[in-house]
């Protein structure tokens, strides 16, 4: 039953992905998908960590929707970014990208829990002052560096925690198709029959 908890946590999550993007669908978006866990860090650790985060660009507005659920992390969470750009698609490390040191509002000390929030991609504060730096000294510099970055599969996001703080689970960001609300709505339906099921066999 403990683990039920998170998983319909995640699935809440997911669900709120789904209801952002469906009014998003006419703009100019696109939705990435990164799936976290502890092999796809670098270094590799064995945590058994997942996270799946679901990620709206909106390159008219520049806007950035964040939907990140994750559980059974090993340690705590400290700060969760989206680093860029690796010198390799799907692979490498980069410096952290967006805002420092952690997302506004980020879910700190705990090891479950999800995260949605929305930045605005021509504010500085949704920047790490050196990325700025580093893409011409503007924001126009660091938006148009990220949005590449990010289209290119050369940006990822994790999160990082007491155990590791150089990252616990991580994932690439890749374009994918946003599943349609009935979908999300079935997986929800499904982890509440599990708990159910679970309940009764208790």
């Amino acid at each position: 039953m403990k683990r039920i908890v998170p998983l319909l946590a995640m699935a809440g999550g997911l669900l709120t992905a789904a209801l952002y993007a469906i009014p998003c669908a006419q703009a100019a978006t696109t939705t990435y998908h990164a799936t976290l866990s502890g092999p796809a860090e670098n270094p590799p650790n064995a945590s058994p960590g997942t996270g799946l985060a679901v990620i709206i660009i909106d390159d008219v507005a520049n806007t950035l929707n964040l939907n990140i659920p994750f559980t059974d992390l090993l340690g705590t969470t400290t700060a969760s970014h989206i680093h860029c750009c690796t010198t390799t698609p799907l692979a490498g490390s980069a410096g952290v990208a967006t805002q420092v040191p952690v997302f506004m509002d980020f879910p700190l000390g705990v090891t479950a829990g999800t995260y949605s929030h929305v930045f605005d991609l021509n504010d500085a504060a949704s920047y790490n002052p050196a990325f700025i730096t580093a893409n011409g000294g503007t924001v126009g510099g660091a938006l148009s560096a990220f949005l590449t970055g990010v289209g290119a599969n050369e940006a990822y996001l994790n999160i990082h925690t007491t155990l590791y703080p150089a990252g616990e689970i991580r994932g690439f960001l890749v374009a994918a198709p946003v599943p349609e609300p009935a979908a999300w709505a079935l997986l929800a339906a499904g982890l509440c029959g599990i708990g159910a099921w679970r309940r009764r066999r208790a």
